[in-house]
């Protein structure tokens, strides 16, 4: 997986994230990426790990 896809593939997840419509209101985008991820580990580790990885990025920027 090229570079561009995997930075597509972590928007469209973060995009997917935000659509969806929850109760709770998370902290911060880092923290419902994180919430989600630990939700998807026993599913998808990979996925999960994409979502971590998400996370991070959004930190990064933020900082």
């Amino acid at each position: 997986m090229g570079r561009a896809s995997f930075m597509f593939s972590l928007f469209a997840q973060v995009a997917r994230l935000f659509r969806s419509k929850t109760l709770e209101v998370p902290a911060s985008p880092a923290a419902a990426l994180m919430e989600s991820a630990d939700s998807r580990a026993g599913m998808n580790a990979h996925q999960a790990q994409e979502l971590r990885a998400a996370a991070s990025a959004w930190l990064s920027v933020v900082r």
